[in-house]
């Protein structure tokens, strides 16, 4: 493996395969948040400190302690341009806490880049694990075992009555978020999602954008996550989550069939007009692009557009973004000459699709 492979292919492997309620649920992902018992948090440790960490994953990396999930490597941060470090958050295997500084990060990516393993993030470890469609429950077993590795070579910061000790207060307990990445089209062409967020909030989730805390919600696609890990287990974590993502679902299958019964029409004329937005633009802002995708990706779903897949959704949102229309391109790019690169790589995309 190469730090190119991971950067110059927008779509991982795991992406590529079909999970439960694909047709919604974009991805599911697990990440437990570890510290080591003798070794200050990231926050106040020192440079020493963060290398020997670094270090000491490395050498259990080396030993094979990971060897059942495959081939793994390990990538220094501060080693990556800022370019390099975009493209893996615009992926979702980084943080952009990650990238923000120089931490001595580094992170351990698995082969088809279902595990995230990175280290002197917010804490010292965070475990991350990806799969396709609503599968929390087996995101969550494959990070446990992880972490089983891990706690057999390390001592992790825990309390007999708080739990696992983490940085931020909120991961304290379990050290569990559990989130799932959703398209849900319907629910704001029928305006139900400003009613939906607020009773969400209140059973203890939050709703994010597509990059977590802070971003935009591009594309209609929302991150749902739990907001607390303390005197809770797991298995509630988890179980609470996959109960209120299953009646989003419903809802979001509702509206489509709705949308389908009382505007065909309308419908089908908003999916086809975006698709020729992407298909024909010389220029189009990351905004746009994203909204038309949205768009094409619900007419798939829906039966309107037949000739092409459905994870071309997920290609094209990663594709389109910043670095990576700038790594494609081989260097830095103003905002309008990614605008041009951007519908260029759309337009090209499709081309190849319906040649398929």
């Amino acid at each position: 493996m190469s730090l190119e492979k991971f950067l110059n292919k927008a779509v991982s492997s795991w992406m590529c395969a079909e999970g439960p309620d694909s047709d919604i649920i974009l991805s599911s992902r697990i990440r437990l948040a570890r510290n080591l018992r003798n070794y200050k948090f990231p926050t106040l440790f020192s440079n020493d400190d963060a290398r020997e960490i670094i270090g000491n994953i490395q050498g259990y990396l080396q030993q094979g302690v990971f060897k059942e999930y495959g081939p793994m490597e390990l990538l220094l941060v501060d080693d990556l341009k800022s370019l390099q470090k975009r493209v893996l958050v615009e992926k979702h295997l980084i943080s952009p806490h990650l990238t923000e500084h120089e931490s001595h990060g580094a992170v351990i990516l698995s082969d088809n880049e279902d595990i995230s393993i990175m280290i002197n993030e917010e804490d010292h470890i965070r475990i991350q694990c990806l799969y396709p469609g609503l599968q929390i429950k087996e995101a969550l077993e494959k990070a446990n075992a992880i972490d089983d590795m891990l706690e057999a070579k390390v001592d992790f910061a825990f309390d007999e009555d708080l739990g696992y000790l983490t940085s931020c207060p909120t991961n304290v307990g379990t050290g569990l978020r559990a989130s799932v990445m959703l398209h849900l089209p319907a629910l704001i062409l029928t305006r139900q999602m400003n009613r939906i967020i607020p009773a969400i909030n209140q059973l203890g989730l939050v709703v994010r954008g597509i990059y977590g805390e802070g971003s935009e919600a591009l594309g209609n696609i929302f991150q749902i996550s739990n907001q607390i890990t303390l005197g809770k287990s797991e298995a509630d974590i988890v179980g609470d989550l996959t109960s209120v993502v299953q009646q989003i679902i419903a809802q979001e299958r509702s509206a489509r069939e709705a949308l389908v019964k009382t505007s065909n029409i309308q419908l089908e004329d908003k999916v086809f007009r975006s698709l020729g937005i992407l298909a024909n633009s010389r220029i189009i802002e990351t905004k746009e692009a994203t909204e038309c995708l949205s768009d094409v990706r619900l007419g798939i779903d829906t039966g309107f557009i037949k000739h092409l897949s459905k994870n071309i959704l997920n290609e094209l949102m990663i594709l389109t973004q910043p670095g990576f229309l700038q790594q494609y391109a081989g260097g830095p790019l103003r905002p309008a000459e990614r605008d041009i690169k951007r519908a260029a790589f759309i337009r090209e995309r499709l081309k190849l699709e319906e040649r398929d």
